[in-house]
């Protein structure tokens, strides 16, 4: 099993963003020196409300100067509206600063100031998001490509960045609905297991990823990844108190940007904590979240466990104190899987 630590670097408007910065350097050498495996960053434009995140290409480039051996990775990156000559190029450079180990998350996304902003229509997004993810691989692969649409224009071109990883990085897609974990099956290397379903919607929808790669003469992925909200305390009790306030203002914040309009039917995200956590979030003592944890891996063969353990206006310390429970009193028993 592995253990990687994802960040969002989101942030309440109040927040002096270098001092945030430096918090999340914080977080990162904890992990790297404590034998986490990797860091995951996401990427948003123009959020909403009191929040506020630094862009995903910059910060996790400059992240990977303190991750050591940890594997950097996008979770994920908005193909759909962004040039494809530019997520070539872009990740071609990331893979070689993190020297080839590095893992290119991708995303449909779901809210229309992203996509107003760039000029691109959502009914769009599906046929953008497989089109380019076609494009970016002739590019990082081909002598000579030519190829012509509404975002580019190219004769008789050969990209000479290219990724370190051929023949190419690791491609993980993130995805809700049925449909988009089907085609996650067929343009993927992997499906990003989201942390906001439950369980048995995961469980479920799985069986579904496997289905269709096996249909389309697919190998079964390689990797499992799974995002989980995770607090780890001494109780129950201790945990809720530490984060239950964050968690709850993060879940208001994404319902408000249309993200209960993307879960799949009965995820609702909209709901009180005590209903919100059920199968969803790890919360406890290192005990307690091992055994919320084991169905990951015993019902959906999970073997990449990404945890999310900070949210906006949480204290640094409260984050550091339950990553240390995990990395002392967790992990040691997740490495035994």
């Amino acid at each position: 099993m592995k253990v990687g630590l994802f960040l969002t670097n989101q942030n309440f408007l109040d927040k002096d963003m270098v001092s945030a910065l430096d918090e999340q350097f914080a977080m990162v050498r904890l992990a790297r020196d404590r034998g986490w495996d990797s860091v995951f960053t996401g990427q948003h434009y123009l959020n909403e409300g009191n929040n506020k995140q630094l862009q995903a290409v910059p910060f996790l480039a400059r992240l990977q100067a303190d991750a050591g051996h940890m594997t950097c990775g996008l979770g994920v990156l908005l193909v759909p509206i962004h040039n494809p000559v530019y997520i070539a190029e872009t990740i071609a450079t990331l893979d070689i600063i993190c020297r080839g180990n590095f893992i290119f998350g991708v995303g449909l996304g779901y809210r229309e100031e992203e996509f107003d902003a760039f000029r691109v229509p959502m009914k769009e997004r599906v046929k953008r998001f497989s089109g380019h993810l076609e494009l970016i691989k002739r590019l990082w692969s081909e002598e000579s490509v030519s190829h012509e649409d509404d975002s580019c224009k190219l004769v008789n071109v050969r990209m000479n960045i290219r990724p370190v990883q051929k023949p190419h990085p690791p491609i993980w897609v993130a995805a809700n609905q049925d449909v988009a974990v089907k085609r996650a099956a067929r343009v993927g290397d992997a499906w990003m297991l989201n942390p906001h379903a439950t369980l048995p919607t995961l469980v479920r929808q799985l069986a579904l990823f496997r289905e269709e790669r096996k249909a389309a003469k697919l190998p079964p992925p390689h990797a499992v990844p799974c995002a989980r909200e995770i607090v780890c305390a001494r109780n129950r009790k201790e945990a809720l108190d530490l984060a239950g306030p964050y968690l709850t203002a993060k879940y208001q914040a994404y319902t408000q940007w249309g993200q209960d309009e993307a879960m799949p039917g009965g995820d609702s995200i909209n709901q009180p904590l005590d209903e919100l956590i059920q199968d969803r979030f790890i919360i406890g003592s290192p005990e307690d979240c091992y055994r919320q944890l084991e169905p990951y891996w015993k019902q959906a063969g999970v073997n990449h466990l990404i945890f999310r353990a900070h949210w906006a206006g949480m204290p640094l310390g409260s984050a550091l104190h339950s990553m240390r429970m995990i990395s002392d009193e967790l992990l040691p028993a997740l490495r035994k899987i």
